[in-house]
């Protein structure tokens, strides 16, 4: 009996491991419920393992590997992406299994090398081309920068199944249940759009690419290399990265500042105010300081319009928020809203900061920009709920 791997159909097993130790994913993106590592094992006339997992996991990936596939040889570890939380049991798996051929396109093949050396017992796939295992067989299609120049996916057409490596896959590791229809789907929903929006979301024009080379395909099951399993509604996790890479926004403002003294958080406060009266019900604000700017980033990517504010500090912006613009000037979010406010006490520097990001991306500013000396004025004020009713006439104007 299996007791660790999970048999999921007659011929394809989960082999894959939970992280719920690493505290930051890259050592950036907090992981407050964890990530799973996936991987899986074809056991045909041939067998074929798909891809492999964190090195600092590879005790309990072994372990699982061995029982799924008994007394087998295995035939080909076959590599869809090269990062190393997916790539870095390789060499273990070598070991183990000194027989085993290696299956990637050229620049999977180039990246084995720079990474670990390998050179030998390789088999280059080509865009298109397939890999026999007898009663099964892999089809294998590039989608460079979805999210590295190697990323590759599978598709095995006996069980139209999709092995996708990092596309549609999300945050959090997976507690006893690894399929879409046993979880609870609002928690995953929320950690894939963060994952989606931190990891992916500066190649949506290649996600979109993706989506559309590989949409002639019959696919009745999504197997990423994190998050959940989609056997039971596959089009949905499709249907959301169509969404999210196509940059589709919901009636929403994300308010952001920072703030040292509480002054430009008044300001915030204010322009809220100002939202809700409008009719506005999708607002919420983040105090840069406290909430990461993963969680912020994912809140940004879901609704239409974001308003910066910050306070001026050594003459350029809070350095915190500082930190959220380059976040959002690395990703190139296209298709929203932006308003900008801010103080200062003896001079200025982070209204001029923000609205010279604001100008620059593919945003649409909204006017008035509002700079406030010390503290907000009534006439400040004034202009703040000026900001406030001209973004929240743009949303209703979609309605």
């Amino acid at each position: 009996m299996k007791l660790l791997s999970v048999k999921m159909n007659d011929f394809l097993y989960y082999v894959g491991v939970n992280d719920r130790d690493t505290h930051l994913f890259e050592n950036i993106w907090p992981l407050e419920n964890g990530v799973s590592y996936n991987s899986y094992l074809i056991v045909a006339e041939k067998t074929a393992l798909l891809d492999t997992v964190k090195i600092t996991k590879v005790s309990d990936f072994t372990t699982k590997l061995r029982e799924a596939i008994g007394d087998r040889d295995l035939d080909y570890l076959v590599v869809h992406h090269m990062e190393p939380d997916h790539s870095g049991s390789i060499e273990t798996i070598r070991e183990l299994y000194p027989n085993v051929k290696i299956v990637g396109n050229k620049k999977t093949i180039e990246f084995l090398n720079e990474f670990y050396g390998i050179t030998d017992n390789l088999v280059e796939i080509k865009d298109g081309e397939s890999l026999d295992l007898g009663s099964r067989k892999l089809t294998f299609y590039t989608t460079p920068m979805v999210h590295w120049p190697e990323s590759m996916v599978s598709y095995e057409e006996y069980s139209k199944t999709l092995f996708s490596q990092d596309a549609f896959g999300g945050f959090g590791a997976l507690d006893g249940t690894i399929f879409d229809d046993e979880i609870n789907l609002d928690f995953y929903h929320s950690e894939t759009r963060r994952y989606y929006s931190n990891i992916v979301g500066k190649f949506s024009k290649s996600v979109q690419f993706a989506l559309k080379k590989l949409s002639p395909l019959d696919i009745k099951m999504v197997c990423p290399v994190h998050g959940p399993i989609w056997r039971a509604n596959p089009g949905k996790i499709i249907e959301l990265y169509d969404k999210w890479s196509s940059y589709q926004v919901e009636e929403g403002v994300i308010i952001c500042y920072g703030s040292m003294y509480g002054n430009t958080q008044t300001m915030a406060e204010v322009i809220a105010r100002e939202l809700a009266e409008q009719g506005i019900k999708n607002i919420k604000i983040f105090d840069v300081s406290k909430t990461h700017h993963s969680y912020i980033l994912s809140e940004i990517w879901k609704y239409k319009a974001v308003i910066l504010g910050s306070c001026t500090y050594n003459n350029d912006m809070f350095p915190v928020m500082s930190n959220l613009v380059n976040t959002l000037r690395m990703n190139k979010i296209e298709n929203h809203l932006i308003g900008v406010f801010g103080s200062y006490s003896w001079s200025g520097g982070a209204v001029k900061s923000l609205k010279e990001f604001a100008e620059d991306g593919k945003y649409e500013l909204i006017e008035p920009v509002v700079e406030a000396k010390c503290t907000a004025k009534e006439a400040d004020i004034e202009e703040l709920k000026k900001l406030a009713k001209n973004i929240a006439d743009k949303l209703k104007a979609d309605r």
